[in-house]
């Protein structure tokens, strides 16, 4: 299994598990109260939409994981997504750590 794959698995267990927000203004409302642990941003994504997420994450120290396309970022979610926040620490550890190695 490809560490893309062994991530997009997690993702969809996390949703299951209802550790995860979807949507834009949830995700970041999401990283202003400090519940994000990790933001999934599409690689697809607009360029304003990007640049806003990964700024907001920066300032609040959030890593970002940005290489999934938001036909992935969908079929792991179950539902057509640009955004995505993982609000578990376990599974935004075990996420970054597969997509770093």
């Amino acid at each position: 299994m490809t560490p893309k794959q062994a991530c997009l698995n997690l993702l969809g267990l996390s949703r299951r598990a209802k550790q995860q927000i979807a949507g834009e203004n949830l995700t970041l409302n999401a990283i202003r109260n400090q519940s994000a642990k990790l933001v999934f941003i599409a690689s697809d994504a607009g360029p304003s939409t990007a640049k806003k997420f990964h700024d907001k994450a920066q300032s609040y120290d959030v890593p970002v994981i940005d290489i999934l396309t938001r036909a992935e970022l969908t079929a792991a979610n179950g539902n057509p997504r640009t955004v995505i926040a993982i609000t578990d620490a376990g599974f935004a550890k075990k996420m970054v750590a597969i997509m770093t190695n």
